[in-house]
C-alpha cells in the first residue's frame, strides 16, 4: 500500500503548490489574518498556521498588538448589552418602578416542606436532609417563587455575564 505524505491524497493535488506558498508568504507579508489568507488560497485555516510555521514565519509585536486592539473594540461596546436587556425585560414585565429591599432578609417565618403554601418563599435554608433544613417562609409576592430578598440572591440581572467573561 502507497504511504500518503500530508500534503497529498489519492483523489487531489498537493495542497502546498509553489504558487500557494508565494502566495502564503504575500498575504502573511501584507498582515492579513490566518483565515483571510486561508480564504484566498483555498485551504484550511490550519493549514495555513501550520505551514506559517514550517516556514518559520512570525509576526512581529506590532502587528499582533494592533489586531488585539481591534479585536478589543467591538466587545467593550457589548459590555452594556445584559444590563440594556435586563432594563427592556423589566420594563416589560413593569418592574422598573418596582422598589428594591435592601434590607436583611426575615428568619422568623421558616417553616418545613409540608407547611409550605403557594404565597410563601421556597428558599432552602441549610443542607437537605440536615436537622436544621427548612424553607424561608416569607411572603412571596404575585405568585413568585421567591421572598423579595431571595429574588435579589435568585435573579441577578448581570450574573451570567460576568460567568461568560471570567
Amino acid at each position: 500500500m502507497p504511504v500518503l505524505s500530508a500534503t497529498s491524497s489519492p483523489t487531489s493535488s498537493p495542497t502546498w503548490t509553489n504558487e500557494r506558498i508565494e502566495l502564503l508568504k504575500q498575504h502573511f507579508e501584507a498582515g492579513l489574518s490566518c483565515r483571510e489568507i486561508a480564504a484566498d488560497i483555498g485551504v484550511s485555516r490550519n493549514a495555513v498556521i501550520g505551514k506559517l510555521s514550517r516556514l518559520n514565519l512570525t509576526r512581529s509585536r506590532a502587528v499582533e498588538d494592533r489586531r488585539l486592539e481591534r479585536s478589543l473594540a467591538p466587545a467593550r461596546a457589548t459590555r452594556a448589552v445584559p444590563r440594556l436587556q435586563y432594563e427592556m425585560l423589566a420594563t416589560i414585565y413593569g418592574e422598573t418602578g418596582a422598589p428594591v429591599v435592601a434590607g436583611p432578609i426575615d428568619e422568623a417565618n421558616r417553616c418545613s416542606l409540608l407547611e409550605l403554601a403557594e404565597n410563601r418563599c421556597r428558599w432552602p435554608i441549610s443542607t437537605p436532609g440536615a436537622d436544621d433544613f427548612c424553607f424561608c417562609g416569607n411572603s412571596a409576592p404575585d405568585g413568585r417563587s421567591y421572598c423579595a430578598g431571595h429574588s435579589r440572591l435568585a435573579y441577578r440581572p448581570n450574573s451570567r455575564a460576568r460567568v461568560m467573561r471570567g
